[in-house]
């Protein structure tokens, strides 16, 4: 598969993503899913292919990376979630939806009305505050999944060029004179 973009035209191949604000062209066949969102002004990139597992820990044994990080808090992310063989997650929430596609394995997301498989391929919602859990089995479950909001990420107060910046040893962060208005 092949996107173009106005920053150029790039290869894709199994397992890649990408964020690509303003308008943008996929050719080719192949699988994914696309989430566009009024408004979003994150940078244009291309990463993957994503890994086998996530770098961080999650809940209940399960593992997550931030494959597109929030420009700035509040921002929209993009996460790589990795459920090993044999969990049961505990029920939770988040405060706003979430879409998923499962990229490799399998398992069952988990809601109060109903248990829906899990195969690669399948594209899911789950609604803002939405109980849900996933299970898995034999298999090891490796999902993406969009979030259209975050409580992480830099502010023009906290960011790490102007927290690492120091004079005479001081960040130029708790220095409000020098800080740019």
């Amino acid at each position: 598969m092949t996107l173009e973009h106005a920053a150029g035209e790039f290869k894709l191949r199994g397992g890649m993503y990408f964020s690509a604000p303003g308008e943008a062209v996929v050719h080719g066949s192949g699988r994914g899913i696309a989430i566009s969102r009024l408004g979003y002004d994150g940078f244009f990139q291309v990463g993957g292919p994503v890994e086998a597992r996530g770098r961080l820990k999650y809940i209940d044994g399960c593992t997550d990376s931030l494959l597109i990080p929030p420009v700035m808090m509040g921002d929209a992310c993009f996460n790589l979630l990795y459920f090993p063989p044999g969990i049961d997650q505990t029920q939770h929430t988040h405060p706003s939806m979430r879409v998923g596609m499962v990229i490799r394995g399998h398992g069952e997301c988990v809601t109060p009305k109903e248990i829906i498989p899990l195969i690669p391929g399948r594209v899911f919602v789950i609604r803002a505050e939405g109980p849900h859990s996933f299970r898995t089995t034999d298999s090891e479950m490796s999902v993406v999944a969009y979030h259209p909001d975050s409580d992480f990420g830099p502010t023009h107060e906290a960011h790490p060029m102007i927290n690492r910046t120091m004079v005479n040893g001081l960040s130029a962060r708790l220095i409000d004179e020098i800080r740019t208005k």
